[in-house]
């Protein structure tokens, strides 16, 4: 069994591949490196030929980010998975310091590096930055990154951190762990599988980490942009399932009715800003999820997000005008 498999899950990212490939093959020589095809309808097949390095899982349909990344590794045998989003830049020694972490920490079960933009290196990329959070009532914020506020990365966050989640688009993770866990979440399909993910896992105890000593550059919404009312849809969706599944039950009857009426006000700001669209996403969004209660797979071991270094992202922005994470009180 090899140590560490990197595993990216395609779906129609021929240039992704084209453009990153190259980089990851190169510094990833410890590594096995395995593209898992979602049933792509573009040239992503052909291009892979170019890359005999590289092992090649075709998958039969698109099972989504979470059912597709399921079906993949449990055709895989390693002790660590490293899932990577096909539009990241790696670079040299970016494995070693989450392998050597994982390593000398046993009750940590996932970490991810450090994630910049790729088109602004110089400051940190939405999708995970240098580690995830949770406020009381689910709303997710990073590390150098809250809401649309991206900082500069002058190397504030370069201390190892305890996170509440690791980002999927690059994410390591014990074998083990992921199988005991059952997974992604298949029904999230994409986007906060991850965040349920790592909920569960730290309900069973594991911690998480960022080590920002590994470094990455993440071009970010290359499958669904923010424009997109259907990413709208699965964002609103997942994060008020995120709730139904993993808050305890006692903070669950009166936080979810808060949580949907400011998740409206949301969509208000979306219909005056974009599109009736992304209102219209977010409302079916909230009546899909609260359809889907009694058949979402509840975890039974539900916890309070922890840890967390304020009980209301929206008052420490939006009214406290706290734009950066080391605004945030018990920050590091």
């Amino acid at each position: 069994m090899v140590k560490t498999a990197v595993v990216i899950l395609n779906w129609n990212g021929q240039d992704y591949l084209k453009r990153f490939l190259p980089t990851l093959i190169l510094h990833s020589s410890e590594a096995k490196i395995i593209v898992a095809d979602n049933a792509s309808t573009d040239d992503s097949l052909a291009v892979l030929e170019n890359f005999p390095e590289v092992e090649v899982l075709k998958l039969s349909e698109n099972y989504g980010y979470a059912g597709g990344y399921n079906e993949a590794l449990n055709q895989i045998e390693a002790e660590y998975f490293l899932l990577l989003n096909s539009d990241i830049e790696v670079t040299s020694n970016w494995l070693v310091p989450m392998v050597r972490f994982l390593d000398e920490n046993p009750t940590y079960g996932a970490v991810q590096p450090k994630i910049n933009d790729i088109y602004n290196k110089s400051h940190f990329e939405y999708a995970g930055a240098a580690g995830g959070f949770l406020d009381s009532l689910g709303y997710p914020f990073c590390r150098g990154r809250i809401f649309d506020t991206l900082e500069q990365d002058t190397g504030q966050y370069d201390s190892i951190c305890d996170v509440f989640w690791a980002t999927g688009a690059c994410f390591m993770v014990r074998s083990e762990v992921f199988h005991a866990l059952s997974g992604f979440d298949a029904s999230f399909f994409a986007h906060m599988e991850e965040i349920d993910f790592c909920w569960r896992m730290r309900s069973q105890g594991y911690q998480l980490a960022c080590v920002p000593q590994a470094t990455v550059y993440h071009v970010g919404g290359g499958t669904l942009n923010k424009t997109s009312p259907r990413k709208t849809y699965l964002n609103f969706r997942n994060g008020l399932t995120l709730l139904i599944k993993n808050l305890p039950k006692n903070q669950l009857w009166w936080k979810l009715p808060f949580r949907i009426v400011l998740d409206l006000i949301a969509g208000i700001k979306f219909w005056n800003d974009q599109s009736f669209a992304h209102f219209k996403a977010v409302f079916t969004a909230h009546k899909d999820a609260l359809s889907r209660w009694k058949t979402s797979i509840q975890n039974e071991n539900r916890s309070t997000p922890s840890p967390r270094p304020t009980n209301s992202i929206l008052t420490a922005y939006y009214l406290q005008g706290k734009k950066k994470y080391s605004d945030l009180s018990n920050t590091k």
